[in-house]
């Protein structure tokens, strides 16, 4: 009890002695207190705020130690400026030894953490990094580009190898077979006209073991331009066989078409005629036209059927098949 009552003691000399209660003194020292004193509430207040507010800082119970702090060095000026009339001596001092152990505590502290600070990125730092992450960015946007630019190419030469006579450059059996379906089924639901011709190279053995099978490729790539020369933009044409090719005329009757497949037959017959470096060839053709009943195979075997009609009456001339 009697510590308490000589800790709250305020009977001791006050401070206003010591500055002889001159007006001037006395507000130059209470008003830089009162002042000091206003200044060191509002910031660990703002600390404390900040702290609350943003989570994600890394040091924010360093924030609260320097408050802390703060507020003490606070509490000694409003005492200081207490005891300017009243000596409460043992209070100020405690105070002002509570502010020299939290200040050593947050000064030891503060150097503990100075390699972390000094570790985190700068906004100078910062900024170059973000310039270099938008570049790499935009390189890889356009790696992405050229990649698929290159993947849409591959993909097209991938998808013409699989449709594709290699040799022709026409559309393969395959591909030749599907076309032929789809032209069938648009025939049949529009009730309109649709022929083929089926046409075979003469006596092509002989060219190959006559010439060798460079030439007889030759031949059959000269078969192939004089057929896509004479066919329409909607028409079709695709290398079925060794030496036979599949002609696909959509909105064709069969007199017509055979007049095409004339048309064919001579000029390959003339060209290769006229060109020295391909031996003369010939063609044999035959024509079909869709009828109701007919599938793929069924119309294909009436074109193959007149083909063999042509062989037979000595080659280099159209057959068509009965309507």
């Amino acid at each position: 009890m009697e510590f308490i009552n000589e800790l709250i003691n305020g009977d001791f000399m006050p401070h206003g002695h010591c500055l002889l209660w001159r007006t001037d003194l006395l507000i130059l020292h209470v008003g830089g207190d009162m002042l000091t004193f206003i200044a060191y509430m509002l910031i660990p207040i703002a600390l404390v705020r900040l702290v609350r507010a943003r989570d994600d800082m890394r040091f924010d119970w360093m924030f609260l130690m320097f408050a802390g702090f703060i507020f003490f060095c606070g509490a000694t000026h409003l005492l200081g400026l207490i005891n300017v009339w009243h000596g409460y001596y043992f209070i100020h001092g405690i105070i002002k030894s509570a502010t020299g152990l939290i200040s050593i505590a947050t000064a030891i502290l503060l150097w503990y953490l100075l390699p972390q600070a000094i570790s985190i990125p700068s906004k100078r730092n910062m900024q170059a990094k973000i310039t270099e992450l938008t570049l790499a960015e935009q390189q890889l946007a356009q790696s992405n580009l050229r990649l698929e630019a290159e993947v849409r190419k591959r993909t097209a030469q991938l998808e013409k190898m699989a449709t594709t006579d290699e040799l022709t450059n026409l559309i393969n059996r395959r591909e030749t077979m599907r076309v032929l379906d789809i032209e069938i089924s648009r025939a049949a639901r529009q009730q309109t006209a649709l022929s083929i011709m089926m046409l075979d190279l003469d006596n092509f053995k002989a060219i190959n073991d006559n010439f060798g099978h460079q030439t007889g490729d030759q031949a059959l790539r000269t078969a192939a331009n004089c057929c896509t020369d004479q066919l329409r933009k909607a028409d079709y044409v695709g290398r079925i066989g060794g030496e036979e090719f599949l002609i696909i005329l959509p909105d064709t009757a069969i007199d017509s078409a055979t007049e095409l497949a004339d048309r064919i037959r001579i000029s390959l017959e003339q060209y290769t005629t006229a060109n020295s470096s391909i031996p003369a060839c010939t063609a044999s053709i035959g024509v079909a036209q869709y009828r109701k009943t007919d599938t793929a195979a069924s119309l294909i075997q009436q074109a193959d059927e007149a083909l063999y009609r042509a062989k037979a009456a000595g080659r280099n001339r159209v057959c068509k098949a009965p309507t």
